[in-house]
């Protein structure tokens, strides 16, 4: 059968290889301990799925691409408690199905493959930005970090500056857990409206923190020539709901519109109010925030005892630790019942580094470390 070349050259996602591994030993009977996949095991606030059920309606019928205004209303709202930021909820808010979708489509609506548009993400990075560019035809443009995993305007050349239509940012960083400071926001900021490059801010994981509150690129000057993708997913622990948000110009917000209103794509209205009673509530999310606050503390302080770092990881879902072979590592670990990701599946510049998320309970968090004080010794 003949297929999209750029299937076969992008693969499946590197990450299925360790689950199916990991899926293999937990029907063998092996208990496991599973920081590979950001899917928090907390349950969902009790008033979230009451929200959603009491929306289920009798008669089923098609959602709207731009969703329901009391969504839009919420959102906007929440722009305004969290970041300051005024936007329109009519104009400038749209909801999603989860940021991937999102994420992976939004190149299908600006690039240019016959002009050889190209889109300029960083890696190791969210495999989506290269997946979503590659399959729009877009010339890719990534750029390695440095070693600090911090991606800065000045990293990105300048002839990938004049050939980029599009550019992502990723603060809080996956899979580093590093924050863009403001005055960095401001210099991407800078050079995209110089070249007349859409910026791009995948924004998933702002509100879990441990100290200061990461910043928004909305709060750089204006909307103009900027998106920002927002999730509900580890915020609110909804990642099975697949709810989210595009936040950004009117002019690109209306041009998505209209390719989503050619895709069908759209969250079903019962999701939707889930999403506006989680949106419109905080509390929950500060409760979140501790708990992953103390995971991070368990996970990273039982490594740094053992001799094993943490880079960035100052806010997220993830730790992100440097060992000299992030495959050995891997496959030790999972020997011993502790799955975590190698860093190379995230791009080029992960070598030699692991992924946790921060998923298992702080029970099994603690489990771990006491698994890994009986197993690194030997690695």
């Amino acid at each position: 059968m003949r297929v999209n070349p750029v299937l076969d050259q992008i693969g499946s996602h590197a990450i299925t290889a360790i689950q199916d591994r990991a899926r293999h030993l937990r029907e063998a009977g092996r208990p496991l301990v599973d920081f590979s996949i950001g899917d928090p095991r907390e349950p969902t606030p009790a008033f979230i799925p009451e929200a959603l059920k009491r929306a289920v309606p009798r008669v089923s019928q098609y959602p709207t691409v731009m969703g329901l205004s009391a969504l839009r209303r919420a959102i906007a709202g929440y722009i305004g408690r969290r970041f300051g930021v005024e936007v329109d909820p009519d104009t400038q808010v749209l909801p999603t199905t989860g940021s991937k979708e999102s994420i992976f489509s939004t190149a299908l609506a600006f690039v240019d493959r016959e002009r050889g548009d190209g889109v300029v993400w960083p890696t190791p990075g969210y495999p989506i930005y290269e997946r979503g560019a590659r399959l729009a035809g877009a010339v890719p443009l990534p750029v390695c970090l440095p070693d600090d995993f911090l991606f800065r305007a000045s990293d990105v050349p300048d002839r990938s500056w004049e050939q980029a239509r599009m550019l992502w940012l990723n603060s809080p960083h996956n899979p580093a857990g590093v924050v863009t400071p403001l005055d960095e926001l401001a210099r991407f900021r800078e050079r995209a409206q110089r070249h007349d490059v859409l910026l791009c801010s995948d924004e998933c994981y702002v509100d879990l923190y441990d100290g200061d509150p990461p910043a928004s690129l909305l709060t750089v000057g204006g909307t103009e020539g900027v998106l920002v993708y927002l999730s509900l997913s580890k915020r609110s622990g909804m990642t099975g709901y697949r709810s989210g948000a595009i936040v950004g110009d009117e002019r690109a917000i209306a041009v998505l519109k209209s390719l989503r209103t050619g895709t069908g794509t759209a969250p079903p209205e019962f999701t939707q109010a889930a999403a506006i009673a989680a949106w419109n509530d905080d509390a929950h999310v500060e409760q979140r925030r501790n708990l992953f606050r103390r995971k991070r503390e368990i996970v990273s302080q039982g490594f740094a005892a053992l001799g094993y770092p943490t880079i960035g990881s100052e806010a997220g879902l993830y730790i992100w630790l440097k060992v000299k072979d992030d495959v050995a590592m891997t496959e030790r670990l999972l020997e011993h019942g502790v799955v975590v990701s190698p860093g190379r599946v995230f791009g080029p510049g992960g070598e030699g580094h692991v992924r946790l998320a921060l998923v298992p309970n702080l029970d099994e968090c603690e489990q771990a470390i006491d698994v890994v004080r009986t197993c690194l010794g030997e690695v």
